[in-house]
């Protein structure tokens, strides 16, 4: 007993950190973002409870029979709102003091006097607490797993006119408490079907695992629930590239867990060296990391000397002197990543070979040379595409053959770093322009970005911007009703037959 309680306890460790995947991305939104998600949030609520659809009401008291329908709201006045944080996965959306106003038609039946018109009536001390809870669904895909919410309205008024005034001044008590019931009752369930099918089909517009180009994809998927403070709600994504040739594969997170300790902007993205590293490792899975230059590709001052280097070598193939020299750059090891606090690099081992090509015949190799490179790389946000730019740093080529031929490509170092920064980065810049999107929602877009290095990650703290309203973006997403849902959910129009009460 005793043995197996040891064996548990050494395993405890290995078991808590398999159970706790270390994120490649991250991202916290600051009680500063939550102020703007609630002004947009707040009219989309607007929004909602407008149109709001409340059943019919109709009753006799002695001889007078009534009907209520058409009900219409016309204005909301929500002035004392919030929206907060709370621990430990949840969203409070509060609303106090608010008024509803609202237009319906009127029927009223009394012996042999028929009247119809319409009524303007106000619900005031209107009360909402709504509560959402926010989870990991199966794919991975943040969403709206629940919601509880409570409604009341302390007073309703409701102004008559027309002949029978009196009459309806005299029902007021009846309809008012119908239509106050039936008003109530509308609120929540409305609510509910915009935080559970409209806000949850806005989040399924962000990329959880989709194609970055030809070559390569990325997984978003979230690794656990969402994690919220009062202050803060923090996001762990895999932030995993693969290759499209084999996208089951998966590359081992060695690197430094981003921390996010900022609050001042209102969103912040960490990158750890594994998101970068997993990109540069999926690209060389797929077998795009070679560039090959031929002929008139190659630089012509590059070109005379590099014969004059090999002159020996060429002189022997006669007569193939004049044949086109081939440069095929290879890398031989998935790239490396290295973020420090003074900046990002990235290390590339590659091989160079250089060759002739002489027309029918099969090409002559010069020489494979081995090269060490080391980039800096500037990462960026525009809009919601990540981006690097890579410059040349340092450049070392040696020979893999002997140390004398090393010596004697010596002449070659500064004429192949030329080759690189005017030939080949400008090719490889051009491949990681378009840049990889940011898990965020569409329609909603990153300004005033301020990247920070820091020991193994970078945070890119920014604000945030709509480019599109919730309402737009939901619209173009909402799900379509069947038919019969349709037809059920809207109201019957009510008969002017005054029979028909």
């Amino acid at each position: 007993m005793a043995a197996g309680s040891c064996l548990l306890l050494l395993l405890l460790p290995s078991l808590v950190t398999a159970s706790h995947s270390s994120p490649g991305c991250k991202i916290r939104i600051t009680s500063k973002g939550l102020d703007l998600v609630k002004q947009e949030g707040l009219r989309f609520v607007e929004q909602e409870l407008q149109n709001i659809t409340v059943s019919d009401l109709h009753g006799n008291e002695g001889q007078f029979q009534y009907n209520i329908s058409q009900v219409k709201v016309t204005d909301l006045q929500l002035a004392f709102s919030d929206l907060n944080f709370q621990p430990q996965q949840h969203f409070v959306f509060n609303i106090n003091n608010a008024s509803i106003s609202l237009r319906f038609r009127r029927q009223l039946l009394y012996w042999f006097f028929y009247d119809i018109g319409s009524i303007n009536a106000s619900a005031d001390g209107v009360y909402i607490y709504t509560v959402l809870r926010l989870a990991k669904d199966e794919a991975g895909r943040l969403k709206i797993s629940n919601m509880t919410c409570n409604a009341s309205i302390a007073r309703m008024h409701a102004g008559f006119s027309g002949t029978l005034r009196k009459v309806y001044e005299f029902l007021s008590t009846f309809i008012v408490t119908g239509m106050r019931f039936l008003l109530s009752q509308q609120i929540c369930p409305s609510l509910e079907h915009a935080s559970m099918v409209l806000l949850n089909s806005l989040l399924d517009t962000v990329p959880v695992r989709n194609y970055v180009d030809d070559h390569i994809g990325i997984d978003y998927s979230l690794l656990r629930d969402p994690s919220i403070s009062t202050d803060t709600l923090d996001l762990d994504f895999k932030g995993m590239f693969f290759p499209r040739v084999r996208e089951d594969q998966e590359l081992e997170n060695h690197a430094v867990e981003p921390v996010i300790k900022e609050t001042e902007r209102m969103v912040y993205v960490a990158f750890s060296e594994y998101f970068f590293d997993s990109a540069m490792h999926s690209y060389y899975q797929a077998g795009v990391l070679t560039i090959e230059l031929q002929g008139e590709k190659v630089p012509k001052d590059l070109e005379v000397l590099l014969r004059a280097t090999f002159f020996g070598t060429i002189f022997m193939l006669s007569p193939s002197v004049d044949a086109p020299l081939r440069l095929v750059l290879q890398v031989s090891a998935p790239p490396r990543c290295i973020i420090k606090p003074s900046g990002t690099s990235v290390s590339v081992s590659a091989f160079l070979n250089i060759s002739l090509v002489p027309p029918d015949r099969s090409p002559v190799q010069l020489s494979s040379m081995a090269m060490e490179t080391k980039l800096s790389a500037k990462v960026f946000l525009q809009g919601k595409a990540l981006r690097v730019q890579l410059d040349l740093r340092r450049f070392r080529i040696y020979s893999r053959q002997s140390a004398l031929e090393s010596l004697a490509l010596f002449s070659l170092q500064a004429p192949l770093k030329t080759l690189l920064q005017l030939t080949i980065m400008p090719i490889i810049n051009e491949r990681t322009k378009k840049g990889v999107q940011i898990p965020l929602p569409e329609g909603m877009d990153f300004t005033r970005e301020v990247v920070t290095n820091h020991a193994g990650f970078l945070t890119v703290g920014a604000d945030l911007h709509f480019s599109k309203g919730l309402r737009e973006v939901i619209e173009k997403y909402r799900p379509v009703p069947t038919a019969a849902a349709y037809s059920s959910s809207q109201p019957a129009e009510p008969s002017l037959d005054p029979s028909s009460l």
